[in-house]
């Protein structure tokens, strides 16, 4: 197949797009992008397109796009519109580790650099094994409690339960991250009390973490983790988007945490 034939003008909705794209060195087909991207820094030039939820899509079909690329049930809205508009439209709702790099070998192989995708998607392999390795070496895993959200309060993502079960940690709410909607993975104050974990990972999409408000918590001055001064802020922008990044940033943050814990 002629290169031209593969898509050459692309919009991105979701950040995880982006940053495989420039993994892959194919960022010059990228013609709009999310307001919320943040990797890598120089995506943050491209024009703006869509927030999360919602889209110009006029100025989308002005730019003549090739394929637009989104993320979950949550942009169905978005794509049934666009398809309507006439574009071509791929709409992925991956939700693990193992998913996240099939989707960078289905992006690649679209793109026409399937042999490229390969390559760092054998790279992330790696990356992964060797957390796994390091982690098996712990003399004690800690029990982690990650908030996506606080009110309602949220658990971790699968992706994000998977990065801490890898680097060596117990995710107290680890059947939870398997509920594909926010709803399903929803907790309450007293489930967290009672599981009383070692190390909270706060990581809210949208606003910074409030540590101080955390441990005014009724009932949580009892939890380890407070107690022992282990709550940490996490870059939503690494650890909420099912890209690279939970491989590239998110696995070398986690170890550092798991390491301090195990003096």
């Amino acid at each position: 197949m002629r290169l031209r034939d593969y898509p050459r003008r692309v919009v991105c909705l979701t950040e995880e797009s982006v940053e495989t794209m420039y993994a892959l060195e194919l960022q010059d087909r990228i013609i709009g992008v999310s307001a919320f991207v943040e990797r890598p820094v120089e995506a943050k030039k491209l024009p703006t397109m869509s927030v999360f939820t919602h889209a110009n899509l006029q100025k989308i079909v002005e730019s003549k796009p090739d394929l637009v690329l989104g993320f979950s049930d949550i942009q169905k809205d978005i794509a049934k519109d666009l398809i309507g508009m006439g574009l071509n439209v791929w709409i992925a709702n991956h939700r693990t580790l193992d998913e996240i790099l099939d989707y960078i070998l289905a992006l690649g192989s679209l793109c026409g650099v399937r042999k490229a995708a390969m390559d760092y998607v054998a790279h992330l392999e790696e990356q992964l094994e060797s957390a796994k390795e390091l982690a098996a070496q712990f003399d004690r895993r800690p029990k982690v409690y990650i908030e996506e959200w606080d009110e309602p309060m949220l658990s971790g993502i699968r992706w994000f339960s998977q990065i801490i079960q890898a680097c060596g940690g117990i995710d107290i709410f680890e059947s939870k991250s398997h509920g594909s909607l926010a709803k399903d993975r929803s907790v309450s104050s007293e489930e967290v009390i009672k599981q009383n974990p070692d190390i909270i990972l706060g990581c809210w999409c949208g606003k910074p973490v409030d540590i101080e408000s955390i441990k005014k918590r009724e009932g949580w001055d009892k939890i380890s983790a407070v107690k022992n001064s282990q709550i940490f802020e996490l870059d939503p922008a690494i650890f909420l988007q099912p890209g690279p990044a939970p491989f590239v940033d998110g696995i070398p943050v986690i170890q550092r945490i798991f390491k301090d814990f195990q003096y």
